[in-house]
């Protein structure tokens, strides 16, 4: 989550209707960061959790068993809730693409 999100950002102002997640496994002594980061990206106001678990394996397969660790990871669900996952960055003609998908 800690990365900058200007893209997503642009997206979420540009196709409003899209219900924009932001979920992070990091401890939770980095809520302030992540915090900072929604903010200073306009994305404070769109749902956001942080979670934490001893086992960090044992979350991210709780999420997704087919997620190794790979980070970021980003998913979309379309209307029939079919879920998509991409580990690493994701481009912005793959996200258009997958706002333009989801919202069709």
């Amino acid at each position: 989550m800690f990365r900058k999100k200007p893209l997503l950002s642009e997206l979420h102002k540009t196709t409003p209707d899209i219900n924009l997640i932001m979920l992070a496994i990091d401890d939770t002594s980095a809520a302030d960061r992540a915090k900072s980061i929604l903010t200073e990206n306009q994305l404070n106001q769109v749902d956001n959790w942080i979670f934490a678990e001893a086992n960090p394996q044992k979350l991210r397969y709780e999420i997704d068993p087919q997620w190794y660790g790979e980070v970021p990871r980003t998913y979309f669900l379309d209307k029939n809730h079919q879920r998509v996952g991409i580990s690493g960055s994701v481009s912005r003609e793959t996200l258009e693409n997958m706002f333009k998908k989801i919202s069709n």
